[in-house]
């Protein structure tokens, strides 16, 4: 897929049902910026060859010395499947647990969560943070075991072997998964039944004992887990560029066994064997010491991609698997010295990683329309207080939240999760750009008018000097050097003045648009964490807006939006205005900067005759 404009960005922005806002989970050192440098190529913003050397969304320069993400960053990115194209918000977070902070914030801002588990290092500590992090704030994970690689390169592993090890580790995960949704049942299944006892029952002895299991087996966990027959698993390699689902296998499968794709998404992951003699797949693979259908249909095809391009080098066999594949790779590749880089420009285009994953998220992930309820009460409320202990104007807000409307009547809500430093000249407006001709004239005429002042000047002094013969005169030669070392100290200052305006840091706010449309210039309530809406709402007037002289309302204030961006890692994009489902990048004028240390969680635009209470509140 080629670069895609700001303008098709901006037209997806507005189709709220079409847009995915996500991030990249896993522990570190798990290919987590890897695979984001795949999804990136694929929209033509890097090279694919330099996917997962160059690390884009690693922007500081101490992430690239250290090798590993230490703040949260955003791109977004532009994929069409069947027929429909779809906006992917990505921000890619840190896993290192000292930055387990810049976690919660990307997690914050998203609707679904992309959960990275090494095939070798299997769930680690900090794997399991994040599936719970994602878990308490509701949005839906989507798996992908990455570095497939390193069980043929490096442990030496058997196609079998693989395929047990790859049981294993999804057992671990759903093992963690079922452990928070237990937590979950149990906590609300003690709240219900505190101080009653109807989940007492009496042993023989008579003794009252608690029913711990009550309730487990009435809920409906079916939809928790990860299964690659569900659609909501990858294997991957990041760092050579290829992954694949098994519905990828299956319709590819279909077509040449001409068994149907149902079929075999329901037996291509299990216990399933090819009865080659009866033409029939059946099961019992292990009992029968058969090949299960993942293994020969898929893996076996992986391991053998390997051993002939990097084990064997072995250029005939290469090129009939290329042929029997379709695919045709560039001569260099084939005459590289590095097995790699063939290796990686076969299997990307045979079973592309951006294709694989991005499909998944477009699937499995809901749009920000889908919000849940459960989520938005738990951003509408903080620390310790309940929703339900908020003023009714104020609980009414939900609704507007579960719109995610971007209509002119909605209210506009935004959600800032952090600040971010960012240098003036790293700023769209202040960034050069190429000279027209009407600009080009109109400096080369400014150059020879400055030339002609100056030759003036000159010539002023010479005159000074020469007719001063009576009196203590000043040499035309040092008058023309007083003249040149005043230009000369103008022109510093200002040097120097446009060299400390560049300098210049800017705080830009890190939010995510859940109501109404945002525009540049536009003037918005600031809600610090602190904020009570029920004082809000004794102390303003009915009716009032952003305009009205207002009273001093503590952890409120108000501002004006300078300027929109579109995150795009390492590149900000000016916009004029930023719909309902969006994550952004905001700028606020001076009025404003003053509460930005205040950490304001929601912004809100009132409306008339609407009550602030009515319209917004805090986080």
């Amino acid at each position: 897929m080629g670069h895609t404009s700001l303008e098709k960005i901006i037209a997806l922005q507005k189709k709220t049902a079409h847009i995915r806002n996500l991030c990249i989970l896993a522990h570190v050192d798990h290919g987590k910026t890897t695979l984001a440098d795949c999804l990136v190529a694929s929209n033509g913003i890097i090279s694919s060859r330099l996917a997962g050397k160059l690390r884009y969304l690693d922007s500081r320069e101490d992430e690239q010395i250290r090798g590993i993400t230490m703040k949260s960053s955003a791109i977004s990115l532009h994929f069409a499947t069947g027929g429909v194209e779809f906006l992917i918000n990505l921000i890619d977070s840190p896993g290192h647990v000292d930055f387990s902070s810049e976690v919660s914030t990307a997690v914050r801002l998203c609707d679904g969560a992309i959960v990275v588990v090494d095939a070798v290092e299997g769930v680690c500590p900090q794997t399991q943070v994040v599936l719970r992090q994602a878990w308490l704030e509701n949005i839906r994970p989507v798996l992908v075991i990455n570095k497939i690689d390193r069980l043929i390169a490096e442990l030496k592993l058997t196609s079998q072997e693989a395929y047990v090890h790859l049981q294993k580790i999804l057992e671990q995960v759903n093992a963690v998964t079922g452990t928070l949704f237990t937590s979950k049942v149990l906590e609300e299944r003690a709240e219900k039944d505190a101080g009653s006892q109807s989940s007492f029952t009496e042993n023989e002895s008579g003794d009252h004992v608690y029913d711990w299991s009550a309730g487990l087996e009435e809920t409906d966990d079916s939809d928790l887990y990860f299964s690659p027959d569900r659609g909501n698993v990858v294997f991957a390699s990041a760092i050579d560029g290829w992954g694949f689902s098994i519905h990828q296998f299956a319709e590819m499968y279909s077509q040449k066994m001409g068994i149907r794709s149902s079929v075999l998404l329901k037996t291509l992951w299990g216990d399933f064997y090819l009865n080659a003699k009866a033409k029939k797949i059946m099961k019992g693979a292990q009992s029968k010491g058969k090949k299960p259908l993942f293994v020969q249909f898929i893996l076996d095809n992986i391991w053998s991609m390997y051993d002939a391009v990097v084990t064997r080098r072995d250029k005939e066999k290469v090129e009939k698997m290329m042929t029997s594949l379709g695919l045709k790779v560039m001569s260099r590749d084939l005459r590289h010295s590095d097995p790699k880089v063939l290796l990686s420009a076969i299997c990307s285009q045979w079973l592309p990683l951006s294709q694989a994953v991005l499909s998944m998220v477009c699937e499995k992930l809901p749009s920000p329309a889908e919000i849940s309820a459960e989520r938005v009460e738990k951003l509408m409320s903080v620390g310790a207080r309940r929703f339900d202990s908020l003023p009714d104007k104020t609980q009414e807000l939900k609704k507007a939240f579960l719109d995610c409307s971007a209509d002119e009547t909605a209210p506009v809500i935004v959600f800032v999760s952090k600040m971010f430093a960012v240098d003036s000249k790293a700023l769209p407006q202040n960034k050069q750009r190429p000279l027209t001709h009407e600009e080009i004239s109109q400096r080369r005429e400014l150059a020879r008018q400055r030339h002609a002042e100056k030759q003036a000047a000159n010539q002023s002094a010479e005159s000074l000097a020469s007719g001063d013969a009576g009196g203590d005169s000043i040499p035309a030669p040092a008058a023309a050097g007083v003249t040149d070392a005043l230009c000369a100290q103008t022109e510093a200052l200002s040097v120097k003045t446009t060299v400390e305006e560049e300098n210049k840091e800017h705080f830009v706010a890190f939010a995510r648009v859940y109501s109404g449309v945002v525009r540049k210039g536009q003037k918005v309530f600031v809600l610090g964490p602190k904020y009570d809406p029920s004082l809000a709402l004794r102390a303003l007037p009915e009716g009032c807006s952003v305009s009205d002289v207002l009273p001093s309302i503590p952890h409120m204030s108000y501002c004006t939006v300078d300027s929109l961006y579109l995150l795009m890692g390492r590149e900000l994009e000016e916009l004029d205005e930023v719909p309902s489902g969006n994550v952004l990048g905001k700028q606020r004028g001076i009025q404003g900067r003053e509460c930005l240390r205040k950490r304001p969680v929601i912004y809100a635009q009132l409306s008339e005759p609407a009550s602030v209470g009515q319209q917004y509140l805090k986080k």
